[in-house]
């Protein structure tokens, strides 16, 4: 084997490795939490979902490279090509909109009660199916073009003029209008998620610095405890919050950088580098990001260590804040 190969099929592995036991760890921790409480708060039911699709990102588009990569087994023919470029590009684009539905949720949960951000909370909160809903009909409309111009390796060669090289597979457009439009709308796809996201991450920290310096001021005697317990949470929801802007903006901005890149560039369209450092660039958020999930929040890191507490009827501090 080649190199260049063992190192591709190297960086696949990884990411399966990491992403595939990770993603799962944090589907199963929600179930669990789910059975036994009989129901799902709203940025749980977003946490599992966004797993969900991290999971199919790693498990289908890794672990079927991977396997390509050391001759283990070769799924990409034309109905192959066509089946995992298409759930791969749907499930990135849900994994990258679900991490802006959670952030700006969680910015609304931050609102005063009566407030009409408080009313637009519990409205979001109510129709959460249907959000989920329009988002998988919106991202597999836009990603339905793999359908239609995706096939194998063995059926590309000499039909590149407009076309992209993805190792195993083509993606062949009709012209050039077609594949830089086609381009120009995923782009658009991350780049909208990528500034509301940002922006509703801004107003996070922004209340929670505030609010930490007015519980310094109200620190004193035992009367601290609650407020103690409080910054406690929103520091790590802080943290969270920041990790995932952080990762989000630095993985999907390489890979949105090298798709520009390739569109751009006419001569890479016959090598599949720069193919193979976006796909690894995109399916990296979705393997590293179960570990912040894992680190950051409670309900998942108790059940890992197998402790149980008695749950409280009023919501705490740290399930309202969390970015988890």
């Amino acid at each position: 084997m080649e190199s260049d190969m063992l190192t591709r099929g190297l960086l696949y592995l990884f990411l399966m490795v990491v992403g595939v036991p990770g993603n799962s760890t944090v589907i199963w921790a929600f179930l669990h939490l789910g059975y036994s409480e009989r129901k799902l708060l709203p940025a749980d039911a977003i946490v599992l979902h966004l797993a969900c699709v991290n999971l199919l990102v790693v498990g289908v588009r890794c672990l079927l490279e991977t396997l390509a990569t050391f001759q283990l087994a070769n799924v990409f023919n034309d109905t192959g090509c066509k089946a995992v470029i298409f759930i791969y590009r749907t499930s990135r684009s849900l994994s990258i909109w679900l991490t802006f539905v959670l952030s700006a949720f969680q910015c609304l949960s931050i609102a005063p009660p009566g407030s009409s951000w408080a009313t637009l909370r519990a409205l979001v909160s109510r129709y959460l199916g249907f959000i989920f809903l329009a988002l998988w009909v919106l991202n597999t409309s836009m990603s339905s073009a793999a359908i239609a111009f995706s096939l194998g390796s063995g059926n590309g060669s000499g039909l590149m003029q407009h076309g992209i090289n993805v190792q195993f597979c083509f993606v062949r457009f009709p012209s050039r209008l077609s594949r830089d439009a086609n381009g120009a709308g995923q782009v658009g796809r991350d780049v909208v998620p990528m500034a509301l996201m940002a922006t509703a991450s801004l107003i996070i920290l922004v209340f929670l610095y505030r609010h930490s310096q007015q519980v310094k001021t109200l620190r004193s005697g035992g009367a601290t405890a609650g407020k103690r317990q409080g910054s406690s949470a929103e520091q790590r929801a802080a943290k969270a919050v920041v990790a995932l802007v952080t990762m989000y903006a630095t993985f999907y901005g390489v890979d949105n950088g090298l798709w520009v890149y390739t569109l751009t560039v006419q001569k890479t369209m016959g090598s599949s580098l720069t193919s193979d450092l976006r796909i690894f660039f995109s399916s990296l958020y979705a393997a590293i990001s179960p570990i912040i999930i894992i680190i950051t929040n409670r309900k998942v890191s108790k059940r890992l260590s197998c402790r149980r507490e008695d749950e409280k009827p009023v919501q705490s501090a740290d399930t309202a804040l969390s970015t988890m």
